[in-house]
């Protein structure tokens, strides 16, 4: 039977030559062989073994084993079949760790065998395992500084009426490892909010991923959320691509304009959603991820859904937990404080301070503030810029926004004094005629309005007759 289990290995070889073979790979082998037959007598010895025991063939082979290693453990191996890994020997100064193992045909041991390796070798390998894992805990480090969420709550500015009652709803959503969604115009601070739930969250210094899912070629964004395999594609990097999901495991991704994204990758986040796995581009194997997903859009995804550019379930999927962020002017209030953190912080290492003063500020407050925040701080770094004292007025405000006020108040003066003119020219005829209900018939006749239209401009002017 032996013969046919080399025949099958060596084919075309007689015995002579296989056993020749097998002898040459043994002797080749960087790892100490010893093996015994099953009375316990030594029958060969690789030059490795001799060079980690000190023992030449000469010593051992033909004997039985303990007569030569009295404390050699290899006998109860064949003993009671059981496989040994690591044992620590020592003989002498000679120190090495031994695993064994039965040899067995047809479900019969018929020998057994030990292969060692010197303390140095593993004392070695020990080292470059440390190393390895050293250099493996410094690229997560590296990794997770790539990825690292830095603003928190405590950073958001909003007052009551503003956006304090969206923090608190966000401190809360933090609790739960449920989807989020954020909606709101560009410029309102999404991604800011979605950072501020993964600091408060029990993901904290775990990846924060941000994905632009408008910002990546349709062609590339499921190998760049997913990953791909080596081959997949002629620019496939060698040994092929982890995946942003995989980047993000243990934290939070964030899908910023996820209704950007194509109706047939919809269908496959869909699924990473509800299985928690991925799979890369090529591959047939699927990896379990734990992450915490955050979308954001500025964009109805209600109709889009009706357009059939979004699917309902995964938008029911997204939207678990959700917040709406509303654009700065409607929440005019938050406006002072917004300034001030922003002035702030453009006095980093000055010990001067720029200071806005009343008039610049009312402007700011009236402005509608299309681009939101972005827009609000492009506009004070623009007036930071002209200023020559560090005191911004009017007049260091981008032109678009000062001639606005100037407009704005050319409009508002010219109204007030058309208003005045038109209650005294009221006044005056009522004097004239008296202010019965003939005369005011009369009167209406003489202004050329209708007697409603009177009575509504006495309201408007206070004319109380």
């Amino acid at each position: 039977m032996a013969e046919a289990v080399l025949d099958d290995v060596f084919p075309g070889l007689n015995g002579s030559e296989q056993n020749q073979w097998l002898r040459a790979a043994i002797m080749s082998i960087h790892d100490g062989v010893l093996i015994i037959d099953k009375e316990r007598i030594v029958r060969l010895i690789n030059p490795e073994y001799t060079r980690i025991t000190g023992v030449s063939p000469e010593e051992i082979i033909g004997k039985e084993l303990r007569s030569v290693r009295p404390k050699a453990q290899l006998g109860e191996t064949l003993k009671d079949g059981r496989t040994r890994v690591g044992i620590y020997r020592k003989e002498g100064e000679v120190e090495y760790v031994v695993d064994m193992a039965p040899i067995l045909l047809n479900n019969e041991i018929i020998g057994a065998v030990s292969i060692c390796k010197g303390l140095t070798e593993v004392h070695k390998l020990s080292k470059e395992l440390k190393k390895n894992k050293e250099k493996i805990s410094q690229l997560k480090q590296q990794m997770n500084s790539l990825y690292e969420a830095k603003y928190t709550f405590e950073q958001i500015i909003g007052v009551n009426g503003g956006l304090q009652e969206t923090i608190r709803l966000g401190s809360k959503a933090a609790e739960s490892d449920l989807p989020v969604l954020i909606s709101g115009e560009s410029g309102t601070g999404k991604e800011l909010f979605a950072q501020a739930i993964h600091n408060a969250s029990h993901r904290y210094g775990s990846p924060f991923v941000p994905v632009n899912c408008a910002a990546i070629p349709a062609s590339l964004i499921e190998s760049e959320l997913f990953g791909y395999e080596e081959g997949t594609f002629t620019s496939a990097k060698r040994g092929g691509k982890m995946g942003l999901f995989e980047v993000a495991n243990e934290g939070t991704i964030f899908l910023d304009e996820i209704g950007e994204l194509t109706y047939e990758l919809q269908a496959k986040l869909l699924r990473v959603l509800e299985e928690k796995k991925v799979r890369r581009v090529g591959s047939t194997r699927e990896k379990v991820v734990n992450v915490r997903v955050i979308a954001a859009t500025n964009r109805d995804l209600h109709q889009l859904i009706e357009k059939n550019h979004f699917r309902e379930d995964l938008f029911y999927r997204l939207n678990v937990l959700h917040l709406h962020l509303k654009p700065l002017r409607e929440r005019r209030e938050d406006i002072p404080e917004i300034i001030q953190s922003i002035l702030e912080k453009s006095n980093y290492n000055n010990p001067s301070k720029y200071i806005l003063d009343d008039a610049a500020l009312k402007i700011l407050q009236e402005h509608d503030w299309v681009g939101n925040v972005r827009e609000l701080k492009n506009a004070l770094d623009y007036a930071i810029c002209m200023t020559e004292d560090r005191a911004i007025k009017p007049r260091h405000l981008p032109e678009s926004l000062y001639k606005e006020s100037i407009d704005g108040q050319m409009i508002k003066s010219l109204k007030e004094t058309i208003d005045a003119a038109e209650r005294e020219k009221i006044i005056s005829t009522f004097k004239q005629y008296g202010y019965d209900l003939e005369d005011k018939k009369k009167v209406a006749k003489v202004l050329g309005v209708s007697l409603a239209t009177l009575y509504n401009k006495m309201k408007k002017h206070r004319i109380n007759h």
